[in-house]
């Protein structure tokens, strides 16, 4: 399985378990909700069909004894504790159940007379000091007219056996809904794969398209230069290696990359003369060929993706001293972009066959970096470099054209398949 269908199935898993773990813990506690609005439900409508009848409707002139009868019968059934009371809230009835009378104080007792508030049924839920769970239900009286006629309120200690059960069907009910989310995200995998795939397949497509659109630069700025193309994907792959060195990783490597590549982009258009002139230049010739930073600025400017690369292409030969052009930037003024690309610009020039000179050893082209410590280069970086430059010496110097390519596109796609 391929690097990116791992991570997409392990993304898939844990939202999927994540999303099926609150739903069901929600399915769950809405479920023991629901049942104890069923039971409490249950227990109004057999309170309330027991106070309508003539032998224990809280009203007339036997109020008090129906009231008293209502209050026996409805604790010995569905109450372990209840209070019955006329319409101006005095206390008609109070009766306890057994295990009402055995929980002492921690069952209500009678809130005393006073008006009652409310015109609706409703219950509340409170846990008693051993955490068991005791649930009160409070409902109007109303006689045939609607007329208010009285309160009820009564307390029910919740059995084990029944707590045991509402548990049981919660947690069952909450493991059936946290299993259908589980299966319907694992059933997406498939389609979210094939979305996935043909959106790899279209970044890669766009990559190798970025790609020859760099070589094409590449080429075109061989043109221009006496380097030679190969020059661009060597110091491409050098930067970014001292980049990852130095921490450096996501669109700010990217960056360098393109940078580096088409570091002297804007030389295409400057004259042969000057570029390929094998001797000094004049003051004048030198203006020209300094003008090529500006140049590549406008073109990578207005290019869309190579954009990135502006840090790299305006600021290639400013020096750590400031004595470099075209804006003399100095230090830490210069993007650190532009600072690892010197270093990896002047390492492959110093090491790199041209028609005009032969390549020096690594230990004379690491020493020509150690006197421009502080003067050219960044002296942090020329440090981290020379740890570094066996290995990319090793590695350049046995190179053929088709191997620099490859070094290159691969670390290309290591960061910018991200």
């Amino acid at each position: 399985m391929q690097a990116y269908s791992r991570k997409l199935v392990f993304r898939i898993t844990a939202v999927s378990l994540a999303v099926a773990g609150v739903a069901g813990l929600a399915a769950g506690l809405l479920a023991q909700d629901k049942g104890e609005d069923t039971m409490v439900a249950q227990a109004v409508a057999d309170a309330q069909r027991l106070l309508s009848q003539d032998a224990y409707r809280p009203a007339g002139m036997l109020a008090t004894r129906n009231a008293q009868a209502a209050a026996q019968a409805l604790t010995a059934t569905h109450f372990d504790a209840v209070q019955i009371y006329t319409a101006g809230g005095l206390l008609m009835a109070e009766q306890r159940s057994p295990t009402g009378r055995a929980l002492g104080s921690e069952l209500p007792a009678s809130e005393g007379n006073g008006a009652r508030a409310y015109t609706q049924p409703w219950y509340e839920r409170r846990w008693l000091p051993d955490g068991r769970p005791l649930l009160r239900v409070f409902l109007p009286l109303r006689g045939d007219g609607q007329d208010l006629m009285g309160y009820f309120e009564g307390a029910r200690l919740v059995p084990d056996w029944q707590r045991r059960r509402l548990e049981a069907d919660a947690r069952r009910i909450g493991l059936l809904v946290a299993l259908v989310v589980l299966l319907g995200g694992m059933g997406f995998y498939p389609a979210v794969l094939r979305l996935s795939g043909d959106n790899l397949r279209r970044q890669r497509e766009l990559l190798d398209a970025h790609m020859a659109m760099m070589e094409a630069l590449g080429r075109a700025i061989a043109r221009c230069d006496s380097d030679g193309d190969l020059h661009n994907f060597r110091v491409a792959w050098i930067a970014a290696t001292l980049a990852e060195a130095q921490g450096m990783a996501g669109r700010r490597l990217q960056e360098l990359i393109v940078g580096s590549f088409v570091h002297d982009v804007g030389k295409i258009g400057l004259p042969e003369h000057i570029l390929l002139k094998p001797g000094p230049l004049s003051e004048e010739e030198m203006r020209v060929m300094r003008s090529h930073v500006g140049r590549g600025e406008a073109i990578v400017g207005e290019a869309g993706w190579l954009g990135g690369g502006q840090a790299v292409v305006a600021s290639h030969h400013e020096k750590w001293d400031g004595s470099g052009y075209p804006r003399g930037l100095a230090g830490t003024g210069i993007p650190l972009a532009a600072r690892i690309f010197a270093i990896a610009d002047v390492f492959d020039t110093l090491c790199s066959r041209r028609p005009y000179k032969d390549p020096l050893p690594l230990a004379h082209a690491l020493q020509v970096l150690n006197e421009g410590a502080g003067k050219h280069f960044d002296p942090h970086l020329v440090q981290v470099f020379a740890g570094l430059a066996d290995s990319v010496h090793r590695t350049l110097a046995s190179a053929d054209e088709e191997e620099l390519r490859g070094l290159l596109e691969r670390m290309v796609r290591k960061h910018f398949n991200h």
